[in-house]
């Protein structure tokens, strides 16, 4: 294998993992395997080949989470009623193929089968909590019965250093966050607040840096504060108060598959300590 086809798979398994087009763009829900692949410049089968590979690694997560003692008592009590339809929205954390939401998704569909659940994951990579509040069309499609929301790590990207303005005000984002709130109501709902961020790695990263894109923990706990407060009646996660860091990608922004897998894990013994929350 040569080095720019390495590099080729190495681009598009990043993609893939992230971006979901038929999520993002105006003919959402119509669009087929090879219509995708197009969009990232792939054959099907390269196309396929990459989504085959984030599923085997999905699946191997899984199995190491079931075999937690901590996950089997969650499984053995879960915190989902049967038949119910547990939806996802927010930006790429939760968009990834390797997320959180995926990795529980799947631990359900392989451990209790028997609940009939349908884990739909509606997150959209870049998002910002506007525009969010832009697609909430396709949530009120999908009917669900539980919403998970992780938003606001956009809304704190900063363009030109660490104190150029935000992509979206904090007062905005406050705004826009009691509005996806009141759009989810009579609809138990969960929400997590975005991942701490690396300020230094941030900074090394040659797409961030270059760009004078920055990210600020500072931004980061403020936001937490904020779903907090408009959440107050919901149950709220914070991934900085996981058992184990969050492991992220070099980019200080992302978490790894490690830190995925503990989030998952944090977001189980949430929901295992208090359940979803009824209306």
């Amino acid at each position: 294998m040569t080095q720019t086809h390495t590099s080729r798979a190495a681009v598009l398994a990043k993609l893939v993992r992230f971006e979901r087009p038929e999520l993002s763009l105006p003919y959402a829900g119509g669009m087929d395997a090879g219509t995708r692949a197009a969009v990232f410049g792939a054959t099907l089968d390269e196309y396929d080949t990459a989504v085959g590979e984030l599923a085997q690694r999905r699946d191997a997560a899984v199995q190491r989470l079931a075999q937690r003692d901590d996950v089997r008592e969650i499984l053995a009590d879960p915190p989902f009623a049967a038949g119910q339809t547990v939806v996802a929205i927010g930006e790429s954390t939760t968009a990834d193929r390797e997320s959180w939401f995926e990795l529980i998704g799947a631990l359900f569909g392989a451990e209790r089968p028997d609940l009939g659940l349908r884990f739909v994951n509606l997150a959209v990579s870049g998002s910002t909590t506007t525009q969010l509040l832009g697609g909430l069309g396709l949530l009120r499609r999908v009917d669900p019965s539980i919403v998970f929301c992780m938003i606001g790590a956009n809304d704190a990207r900063r363009t030109g250093g660490s104190h150029a303005a935000r992509l979206v005000s904090a007062e905005e984002t406050r705004r826009n966050l009691a509005l996806i709130r009141d759009a989810a109501a009579g609809t138990p709902r969960v929400w997590l607040a975005p991942v701490p961020v690396d300020e230094d790695a941030i900074a090394r990263y040659p797409y961030f840096g270059g760009a004078g894109i920055h990210w600020t923990e500072h931004d980061r706990s403020d936001t937490a504060r904020a779903i907090a407060d408009v959440a107050a009646s919901d149950l709220v996660i914070d991934p900085a108060d996981a058992e184990q860091p969050i492991a992220l990608l070099d980019d200080g922004v992302h978490p790894s598959a490690d830190g995925q897998f503990e989030i998952a894990v944090h977001v189980l013994r949430a929901l295992g300590a208090g359940g979803v929350p009824r209306l």
